[in-house]
């Protein structure tokens, strides 16, 4: 039998282990990726009779791809040029 366990914490309101044999290791990333698991103090995968911290595996798998800034001022720059035009076109 193979599960993970996701801790959840919640600052002062404590914390939550997320406990569910059905979830697998593609349905946690997910849910990571997603933001449904935020503030994640570990992951521990347990298997047979071994406990294994894979925290720092499936956070990397989930990350998100970074937009590069230059991608992004490009955009940015569009919508100026666009706001722009329709300042000065003729009324």
């Amino acid at each position: 039998m193979q599960y993970f366990v996701v801790m959840i914490d919640y600052g002062r309101r404590g914390r939550e282990a997320v406990v569910d044999p059905e979830i697998t290791r593609r349905e946690v990333i997910a849910r990571i990726a997603s933001g449904e698991y935020k503030n994640i103090s570990f992951i521990h995968e347990i298997a047979d009779r071994a406990v294994e911290d894979v925290t720092e595996e499936i956070l990397a798998e989930a990350a998100l791809p970074e937009v590069a800034s230059a991608e992004a001022d490009l955009q940015a720059s569009s919508f100026d040029h666009a706001r722009d035009l329709r300042k000065h076109e003729a009324v």
